[in-house]
């Protein structure tokens, strides 16, 4: 009677071990575990061999899991027939059944979803073993099971792992726990470097009406008053008319060119000091931008239509601004842009772009139709709204308050949460 007390005892043991060694190499971080094999830890470096062979490794537990249960089974039920008979057998299905749902079962699952990483690690040794003990026969059991897929008509490829999608990356960063300030930036720079391929220049660039630029049939002492006066280090230079830019001069070119005349600007030639421009198509991928900043070493673009038409202007800071958020130095004017009210509700400018929007106040408003928060109104309203009209898009509510011709320029914009019980906007 101790001997067979005893085994079972040992047996729900060794489900316990498997129960929990399933959940917790299940549900380790691969991440975790990787970094830990690049520190040379060694039991991190058998869970990724084991995450290489996953159906070896589940194959391995499954068949030491059922093995463990139905021997403890098989003796509970010889035991409990030898002392109440044939109700024994109705006793051992109830008594093992509890057993194995509570102490093999829920209690080390339970456990190890606490901590999966650390029972993952501590049992990994001992898995690894039982995976290499047991090879021929979870072996034989695979091909087994890829025969009856065969006869299914089911194709099944033991090697073929499906990698990291960008959904999942954005899921783990969304699940990335915190509301601090800290937090919120960090999940923002992650959602931006992986929405660099998916947001076109056009989406940042900086419009032709605000871009600074001097005509180069000036004197050389009004464009050189022109450049000092600007904020900016890089001008494009235009003949004739203004989408026909010429050049982009350097301030610093300028500089060592007065510096090189002595201050003399009768003999200044300025057009020659100026860089030949760089055209780009407003489709360009900020990724593809970015790199073709880095391989021509330049940091300043010119943005034109499929027409040839100047669009505006994007430079490497605006695309790493679209990563870390606002950049400005002392020379930079600064604009807000954005006026949070006490009611709750935004002013926001109709400049404004949708993505900083949805990236300061993580707000979820589409941007594939329109850049700014005026477009995205008008492409909502399909009309060119009046001062003081409201309307109602993705949960937002937006009313409009200022508007200089057919531009809208300052919008009130009242987020889901503070236009849920205040009725209906008019329209």
């Amino acid at each position: 009677m101790l001997i067979s007390l005893s085994a079972i005892a040992v047996l729900l043991i060794l489900s316990a071990f498997f129960s929990g060694s399933e959940t917790a190499l299940t549900a380790a971080s691969r991440p975790l575990m990787h970094q830990l094999e690049r520190n040379g830890d060694r039991r991190a470096r058998m869970i990724n061999r084991l995450y290489e062979k996953k159906e070896r490794l589940i194959g391995a537990i499954l068949l030491g899991n059922n093995l463990v249960n139905i021997m403890a089974s098989a003796l509970a039920t010889g035991f409990l027939i030898g002392v109440f008979g044939e109700a024994g057998i109705a006793y051992a299905t109830v008594s093992m059944t509890l057993l194995i749902l509570i102490f093999s079962e829920i209690l080390p699952k339970t456990y190890a979803l606490r901590d999966p990483n650390r029972v993952a690690l501590a049992s990994a040794p001992v898995v690894n073993a039982l995976v290499f003990a047991l090879a021929p026969a979870t072996g034989a059991v695979h091909l087994v099971v890829r025969g009856m897929f065969r006869l299914f008509g089911v194709t099944f490829d033991a090697t073929e792992a499906l990698g990291a999608s960008a959904a999942e990356l954005r899921g783990a960063i969304d699940l990335h726990a915190g509301k601090g300030g800290a937090v919120k930036q960090e999940r923002a720079m992650l959602r931006s470097i992986l929405d660099l391929a998916d947001v076109e220049v056009s989406e940042i660039m900086v419009h032709r009406k605000t871009v600074v630029m001097i005509e180069a049939g000036q004197p050389a002492a009004a464009m050189v008053d022109k450049v000092l006066a600007s904020p900016f280090t890089r001008v494009p230079l235009w003949r004739e008319q203004p989408e026909n830019v010429v050049g982009v001069l350097h301030s610093k070119a300028l500089l060592k060119a007065l510096r090189a005349a002595g201050g003399n600007l009768d003999d200044l030639d300025i057009f020659a000091l100026a860089a030949k421009p760089w055209f780009i198509l407003e489709s360009t991928s900020l990724l593809n931008q970015l790199q073709a900043f880095r391989k021509r070493h330049e940091h300043f673009a010119l943005v034109v239509d499929e027409y040839g038409s100047l669009m505006g202007i994007v430079t490497l800071e605006d695309i790493l601004e679209e990563i870390v958020g606002e950049i400005v130095d002392e020379h930079d004017v600064v604009v807000a842009g954005v006026r949070p009210q006490g009611d709750g509700s935004y002013v926001v400018e109709g400049s404004v772009t949708i993505r900083d929007l949805n990236r300061q106040f993580e707000w979820d408003l589409p941007d594939e139709e329109a850049a700014t928060v005026a477009g995205l109104i008008l492409h909502e309203s399909r009309r060119i709204p009046e001062v003081g009209q409201a309307f109602m898009f993705h949960g937002f509510r937006f009313e409009i308050l200022r508007r200089l011709r057919h531009q809208i320029t300052s919008i009130r914009i009242n987020p889901p949460q503070k236009t849920a019980s205040g009725g209906e906007p008019r329209e």
